[in-house]
């Protein structure tokens, strides 16, 4: 058992304070001018017992300081494990990705809208994990740099357009620009998970370089390419502003995104509809997790109460005898 407040401690001090008071003290006395007859007076008086109202009140006193000083005793030792690791997704807006070929609750959606969507439930699922998201199209940028506050990834998630940038898709340099996020990174582990509909045609930087730079720098990245496999309904608007939908065949770099992913001991997936995709996210968190151990902490019960009710009781009987049977005249 330990005391949290072991200062209070120190007002011990004043049960005996009280104690040596209580000696010094005149005791109160009547004067009479006769002692006969007092013998049988004292032989049926309470003597003794007048002592136990002051002996209440220092018990309760030194109940009371026990209790400041708040007595604990510990139940339990904890550990906290959590996972640290740094995650950088890049994340495909080309035009390509308005293509409708996945569904969501239901309906018909494009490419880009169910990405938003897996990519909330897989942040969600990673607390204790600083996030980054890179956009590319015709070129890369930071949509939002790595954090742990996954509140405002998420609304930069949800802002995240097509057409925001030229059109292209610049694989390589989406891969560039999240190495940059994560080269000052002191986290234990580093992870990328590029996702893409198509064929990179564009950037300074190849797929391939940027694999082995990532592969220097000891990140691991994940590729997903996505969409379905052949003709895919992409929307366009008639001469009479009605939107149709034209099959249209986009093709993914499936070799090189393997190439880029087995270069840096990642792997390659193949999304060709939402349910495939929730489940490439999932895999990938259930792969990457790495345990951190906290510094422990102990559990304690709380004691105070066990010195706080008897000195009530302590004082209440205090003042009840002072008041009646033990009442003396001053």
């Amino acid at each position: 058992m330990i005391f949290s407040g072991p200062l209070w401690l120190l007002a011990l001090a004043l049960p005996i304070a009280a104690i040596w008071a209580g000696r010094r003290r005149r005791r109160a006395g009547l004067r009479v001018p006769t002692v006969e007859g007092l013998g049988e007076v004292a032989r049926q008086s309470r003597r003794g017992w007048h002592k136990l109202p002051p002996l209440l009140r220092v018990l309760s006193l030194v109940l009371i300081v026990l209790a400041l000083a708040r007595p604990q005793q510990g139940m339990e030792e904890t550990r906290i494990i959590t996972e640290g690791i740094d995650i950088v997704l890049a994340v495909d807006v080309s035009t390509s990705m308005l293509a409708e070929d996945f569904q969501l609750r239901g309906q018909r959606q494009n490419r880009l809208a169910v990405v938003k969507e897996v990519v909330k439930e897989f942040v969600t699922h990673r607390p204790s994990d600083r996030i980054g998201l890179i956009v590319f199209a015709g070129r890369a940028y930071t949509q939002c740099p790595l954090t742990l506050d996954h509140g405002w990834l998420l609304t930069n998630l949800d802002r995240a357009e097509i057409g925001m940038v030229e059109d292209g898709t610049a694989i390589g340099s989406g891969i560039a620009t999240a190495l940059n996020r994560l080269r000052n990174s002191k986290a234990r582990s580093w992870v990328m998970i590029v996702l893409t509909d198509g064929v990179n045609n564009a950037g300074t930087v190849s797929p391939d370089a940027a694999a082995e730079l990532a592969k220097t720098l000891g990140v691991k990245v994940y590729t997903i390419g996505a969409g379905t496999k052949g003709l895919a309904p992409y929307p366009a608007t008639d001469m009479f502003g009605r939107t149709v939908y034209q099959p249209v065949q986009i093709e993914v770099d499936d070799d090189g995104l393997t190439r880029v992913a087995q270069a840096t001991g990642g792997r390659y997936f193949r999304a060709t509809d939402t349910e495939s995709l929730r489940t490439i996210y999932q895999r990938i968190d259930q792969m990457e997790k790495t345990e951190i151990e906290q510094p422990k902490f102990m559990v304690y019960r709380e004691w105070y109460a066990m010195f706080v009710i008897p000195a009530v009781l302590l004082l209440l009987a205090e003042i009840g005898l002072g008041q009646t049977w033990l009442r003396v005249l001053p």
